[in-house]
C-alpha cells in the first residue's frame, strides 16, 4: 500500500481524547495538516474504499479502508504517562487479514515510526475526522491476549504505571526465527491435508501425517475417554470434509487458521459472513483466547452444569477459601465479596472500578463464565490426565489437615485460595517442589492451566525436575532469562499457541499466556527477586492475585516462613493458611541451638580466637561423619568491609571520583574535587584494597584520622569464610555457592558447603548440621522488613536439614527471630510483625508510595497531586547517591501513605500529576514506587 499525501497524513486521535476535552500529545500528535476520520466525511468515494472506489475511481495513493471492523485501537509504545491510552488508526484492505487483536504493528506516532499492539478492531471511532492508516503488520501472531491485556491495564492502575511500560514486561521481544519454524509446520501441515484430501474415496488416509507436534508432546485423552494419542494440530479443516468447508484453503488468509483455546473445531467451517474472531483474532469481551494450530485437546474444566452436579453428589471442602462452590455474579470461580480483603468487593491490592477492555472501556465481562467454558463430558472411571505410575495422588499434602481438600477443590475446577507453610526437610528432594508439582497435577487433572512463579533459576531447576517426574516430558514449559531470546521465545509461543498450558518460571512468567488459567502459585514470596526493578516496579505476588482475581483462577502462597502480606491475607479472609500441625512439624524440624550470646562468646576461647563458637564446631565435626554440612555467611566475597587497625575507623576510598577526567563543573578551580567515599575490600588474601565503588586500587591508603596504614576486616565474606574452614578442616572437600556460581544440587559424601543466603544447595538426603553465620549482619540491616527477611533466610537454609539435625545460629537468643527459629513457628512471628506494623502505620497495614527526584521535581509534583481523604504526606527527606554515582543534584524522597481503600484512588492521583508533568515537558524526573519492599 502506497503511502498518504502529506497533505493527508495524519496520527491517531484517541476516542477518549475528543469525549473529554483533553489536551492534544505534545509535539503535533494528534495531526500533522488535515483532520481526522470515521465516520466517513463527504469524501470522494475512492478515498475510502467504497464499492464504486474501488475500482478505476481510486487516486493513487490512497487510503483503502478494509471492509469489516476498519478502525483499529493501537496500544503505542510511548511511556508517556499522559498519553497512556489507545490511538484510532484505519486498517488498509491489504493489512485485515493479518492485523488481528494482539498483533504487533507499526504505526506513526508524532512524526516518527513507533511500535505498537493492535488491542481491538471497532466499526467506527468517535473521533470526527481523518484517521492515519497501520504503516505496517510486524507480526500477525496475536501475541497480547485479551486476557493479558487486561491484567497489565490492571497493573498499571494499580502501580501508578502505563500499560506500554507493563507490556513490555508481559510480552517477550519479537525472534522472528522462531516465529518462522511455526510457519513451515503450517506449510507442511496445509500440504498433508491436500495429500488427504486427494486420497480416492473408500480409501483411509494415514492421519500420521497431519500431525505437526514436536516430538515428546505427551498425548492426551479427550473428554470422551478415547485411547490416549498424541494430539493433531487444529485446523480450519480438521473434523471437516473438504467439501463442507464454508471457505477453501486459497481463500483462507494465515490468521484465519487459528481457532479459540478449549473451544472445538465446528465441523462446518468458518464462513464469509463471521466476524473477524472467526478468522482467529479474539474481538474484546470475548471469553476466549485464541488457540493455536497444533494444541493438545486437552479437556476444559467444567461447565456450570458439571460444577454442579459435582457439589450435588459429593461433600463441600471444608476449611478451604473459595471452595465451597460460591460463585460471583459474574461467573465460576469467582470468590465472594465476603472473602475479598480490606473491602467488601475486591481486594484491597485491586482497583474496585469496573473491568476495562483492551482499549481501556469498562465493558469487558468480569472473570471467567462458567456458561462460556466448554463442556467436558466424562465416563465414570475415566481421569482427565492419565494416572501416572508412581505418583501418589495426595502425597507431600497428606501431611496437612486441609491439603487434601485443596488438592480436591483444584481437581474439581473451584478455585480455591490459600497460604501454604511448607514442612521443612530433604531427604529425598525439596517438599515444596514436590507439593508445588502435586497441585500443578491436580489442577491438570481438572483441565485447566497453571503458572508458577519462583525466585530464581535454581528453583526454577528443582521444580522442572519435579514436574517432569510428575507429568512426564513436554507437558510444561520453563521459562527463565537464561534460556536465551531465541528459545525463550520459542517456548513462550508454545504457551501461546495452547501447545502447553503449564508454565514455571522467574518474575516474568507471572504474565504467561496460558489459557483457562486454574492455578497461580508463588514460592518464597518474600524473596526481594520477585520484585521488578524496571517501573512500574510490579511485584509478582501482586500480579498473580490480579491475575487470579480477573480470571476465577486458584491462588497458592507457599514457603518456609510467612510473609506479612500473606498474614493479612489470611486476616481478611482472602485466603485460608494451610499448615501442619505441631506434632507432625517437631518431627521434621531440625534442633535449633544459638550461640550468640555475648557472656557464652565471653567465656568461649574459640570464639575469641576466631568467628566460629565450640559449638560450631563440633556440630561440624560431628555431621561430616555422616554427610554434607552447611554454613550459611551472609556476605559475599573476601572480605566486603575494612577499617583501621588502631581507631576502628571505616577504611573509605580518598580518591577523587573521576581519575584521569576534568574537574567536576560544580567544584570551583584550583579547589580538591570530594573523594569518592566508597568502602574498601579485598577480593582476596594477597590482594591489594580497592574501592567497591569506583573499583580503583587504594594501595596507598592511609587513616584520615590517626594516620595508620594497617587494616582490619570489620565483615568475613563466604569465599574467606571458606579458606579458613578449608584449613581447618583439611581432608574434607570446600564447595562454595554464590553470585560467582550457584550449584543447585551437592552429593550425599561429607563436604563443608559454603553458601550466600538464597544460593544454597540442595544435599542428597539432606544435610547432617548447619552453621547461620553473623547474624547480626542481618538483623542489623536498616530496613522495616529485617527481622522477616532475617528469619525467611534463615528457615529456608534450616529447612534443608535432615530431621532432628543441629542447626548453630550465631545469634542472641532473646531475639524474637531467634525465637522463632528455635520453635519453628513463622506464623506467630508474622501476625507479631503485622499486629506491629498496624500500630505504626507499615505496609501492609496501609499503602504507601514513594516519590524520588530533585527538589523542583518534588515540590511541582505536589502541586499537582490531588491526594485522597486521608493522605499523609511523610517527608521529603535527603536520599543517597546511587553507589559510583556522578555528583548531581541532590535528590530527595517523599512518602505518602493512605488506608487500604483509598489505594486506588492514590495511584490514579499520582498517575494524574504525573500527565500533568510529562504533558508540561517537566526537566526535572519524579521516580514513582508504589509499595516499594525498600521503604526504609
Amino acid at each position: 500500500m502506497t503511502a498518504a499525501s502529506p497533505a493527508e497524513e495524519t496520527l491517531a486521535v484517541p476516542s477518549s481524547l475528543v469525549a473529554a476535552g483533553e489536551p492534544e500529545p505534545p509535539g503535533g500528535a494528534v495531526t500533522q495538516g488535515a483532520p481526522h476520520a470515521v465516520p466517513r466525511p463527504a469524501e470522494p468515494e475512492g478515498l475510502w474504499g467504497d464499492a464504486a472506489g474501488k475500482g478505476a475511481g481510486v487516486a493513487k495513493g490512497a487510503i483503502v479502508p478494509a471492509d469489516e471492523l476498519p478502525i483499529a485501537q493501537v496500544l503505542v509504545d510511548v511511556p508517556l504517562p499522559h498519553l497512556d491510552r489507545p490511538f484510532d488508526y484505519v486498517v488498509p484492505e491489504a493489512m485485515a487479514a493479518d492485523a488481528v487483536p494482539g498483533c504487533r504493528v507499526r504505526v506513526r506516532f508524532a512524526g516518527k515510526l513507533v511500535d505498537g499492539f493492535l488491542l481491538e478492531r471497532v466499526a467506527e471511532s468517535e473521533h470526527e475526522g481523518k484517521l492515519a492508516a497501520l504503516e505496517r503488520v510486524v507480526s500477525a501472531e496475536p501475541v497480547l491476549t485479551p486476557q493479558i491485556a487486561a491484567l497489565c491495564r490492571a497493573v498499571a492502575d494499580r502501580y501508578a504505571g502505563t500499560m506500554s511500560d507493563v507490556v513490555r514486561l508481559a510480552v517477550p521481544p519479537r525472534h522472528a526465527r522462531a516465529e518462522a519454524e511455526r510457519a513451515k509446520q503450517d506449510a507442511a501441515s496445509r500440504a498433508a491435508e491436500q495429500e488427504t484430501a486427494a486420497v480416492p474415496p473408500g480409501r483411509v488416509a494415514e492421519p500420521a501425517a497431519r500431525r505437526t507436534e514436536p516430538p515428546g508432546t505427551p498425548g492426551v485423552p479427550d473428554a470422551l475417554g478415547e485411547a490416549e494419542t498424541p494430539a493433531a494440530p487444529c485446523t480450519e479443516t480438521e473434523g471437516t470434509s473438504p467439501a463442507s468447508d464454508a471457505l477453501s484453503e486459497t481463500e483462507a488468509p494465515a490468521a484465519l487458521r487459528t481457532q479459540t483455546a478449549g473451544t472445538p473445531v465446528a465441523s462446518g467451517g468458518p464462513g464469509k459472513a463471521e466476524t473477524l474472531a472467526a478468522r482467529g483474532a479474539q474481538i474484546p469481551g470475548t471469553p476466549q483466547a485464541p488457540e493455536r494450530a497444533g494444541a493438545p485437546a486437552v479437556p476444559g474444566p467444567r461447565d456450570a452444569s458439571d460444577q454442579r452436579h459435582l457439589r450435588e453428589a459429593g461433600e463441600d471442602l471444608p476449611g478451604v477459601a473459595g471452595s465451597s462452590g460460591a460463585r460471583g455474579p459474574q461467573g465460576a470461580g469467582r470468590p465472594d465479596a465476603a472473602d475479598l480483603p480490606g473491602r467488601k468487593d475486591a481486594p484491597d491490592s485491586m482497583d474496585r472500578s469496573a473491568p476495562r477492555s483492551l482499549s481501556g472501556r469498562r465493558d469487558v465481562p468480569g472473570p471467567r463464565d462458567a456458561s462460556r467454558r466448554p463442556s467436558v463430558p466424562e465416563r465414570e472411571g475415566v481421569p482427565s490426565v492419565p494416572e501416572r505410575e508412581g505418583v501418589p495422588s495426595v502425597g507431600e499434602w497428606a501431611a496437612y489437615p486441609l491439603g487434601e481438600s485443596f488438592l480436591q477443590a483444584l481437581t474439581a475446577g473451584r478455585s480455591p485460595r490459600a497460604v501454604w507453610n511448607v514442612l521443612p526437610g530433604a531427604e529425598a528432594g525439596p517438599r515444596w517442589a514436590a507439593g508445588l508439582a502435586e497441585a500443578v497435577l491436580a489442577t491438570w487433572r481438572g483441565g485447566r492451566g497453571a503458572v508458577v512463579v519462583l525466585p530464581d533459576g535454581k528453583d526454577v531447576t528443582l521444580l522442572d525436575a519435579a514436574l517432569r517426574r510428575v507429568l512426564g516430558e513436554g507437558a510444561h514449559v520453563a521459562l527463565t532469562a537464561d534460556l536465551g531470546p531465541a528459545e525463550r521465545y520459542r517456548r513462550w509461543l508454545r504457551v501461546l499457541r495452547g501447545q502447553v498450558r503449564i508454565v514455571v518460571g522467574t518474575r516474568a512468567a507471572a504474565f504467561a499466556p496460558v489459557g483457562d488459567l486454574g492455578l497461580a502459585a508463588i514460592w518464597d514470596d518474600g524473596d526481594d527477586l520477585h520484585a521488578e526493578r524496571l517501573a512500574p516496579y510490579p511485584h509478582a505476588r501482586e500480579v498473580l492475585a490480579l491475575r487470579a482475581h480477573q480470571t476465577g483462577a486458584a491462588m497458592l502462597i507457599a514457603g518456609y516462613a510467612r510473609t506479612a502480606e500473606a498474614t493479612r491475607l489470611i486476616a481478611t479472609g482472602w485466603a485460608r493458611p494451610i499448615a501442619a500441625p505441631r506434632e507432625t512439624l517437631r518431627r521434621h524440624a531440625p534442633r535449633v541451638r544459638p550461640a550468640g550470646d555475648d557472656a557464652e562468646l565471653a567465656r568461649d576461647e574459640a570464639a575469641r580466637a576466631a568467628r566460629l563458637p565450640s559449638s560450631a564446631w563440633a556440630a561440624l565435626k560431628h555431621g561430616l561423619a555422616s554427610g554434607p554440612v552447611l554454613v550459611q555467611v551472609p556476605r559475599r566475597g573476601y572480605l566486603p568491609a575494612l577499617a583501621c587497625q588502631s581507631c576502628r575507623a571505616q577504611a573509605r576510598c580518598r580518591q577523587p571520583p573521576y581519575a584521569g577526567a576534568a574537574p567536576h563543573p560544580e567544584v570551583p578551580a584550583g579547589v580538591d574535587a570530594p573523594a569518592c567515599g566508597g568502602p574498601l575490600a579485598l577480593r582476596g588474601g594477597h590482594a591489594a584494597p580497592y574501592c567497591r565503588w569506583c573499583g580503583r586500587i587504594a594501595g596507598m591508603w592511609r587513616c584520615p584520622s590517626c594516620g595508620s596504614n594497617r587494616m582490619r576486616a570489620v565483615v568475613v565474606g563466604a569465599r574467606r569464610t571458606a579458606e579458613e574452614l578449608g584449613r581447618a578442616f583439611p581432608s574434607v572437600p570446600v564447595k562454595t555457592s554464590g553470585r560467582d556460581g550457584v550449584l543447585a544440587e551437592v552429593g550425599p559424601a561429607p563436604a563443608l558447603v559454603v553458601a550466600t543466603p538464597g544460593a544454597e544447595p540442595v544435599a542428597e538426603r539432606g544435610y547432617a548440621a548447619g552453621v547461620l553465620l553473623d547474624g547480626w549482619a542481618l538483623l542489623g540491616r536498616p530496613d522495616l522488613r529485617a527481622a522477616e527477611e532475617t528469619l525467611r533466610r534463615w528457615m529456608n537454609a534450616a529447612a534443608l536439614l535432615r530431621p532432628a539435625a543441629e542447626l548453630v545460629v550465631l545469634a542472641d537468643s532473646a531475639v524474637l527471630a531467634v525465637q522463632a527459629l528455635l520453635r519453628w513457628d513463622p506464623v506467630t512471628h508474622a501476625e507479631r510483625e503485622l499486629a506491629e506494623r498496624t500500630v505504626l502505620g507499615f505496609p501492609p497495614a496501609v499503602r504507601v508510595a514513594t516519590l524520588t527526584g530533585s527538589v523542583n521535581g518534588l515540590r511541582e509534583m505536589l502541586a499537582d497531586l490531588r491526594l485522597p481523604e486521608g493522605a499523609q504526606v511523610l517527608g521529603p527527606v535527603p536520599v543517597e547517591p546511587a553507589r559510583g554515582a556522578a555528583p548531581e543534584e541532590p535528590q530527595e524522597r517523599l512518602v505518602v501513605r493512605v488506608p487500604p481503600a483509598a489505594g486506588a484512588a492514590l495511584a490514579r492521583a499520582l498517575k494524574g500529576a504525573a500527565g500533568v508533568r510529562s504533558a508540561r515537558k517537566a526537566p526535572d524526573l519524579v521516580r514513582i514506587c508504589v509499595d516499594p519492599i525498600d521503604l526504609l
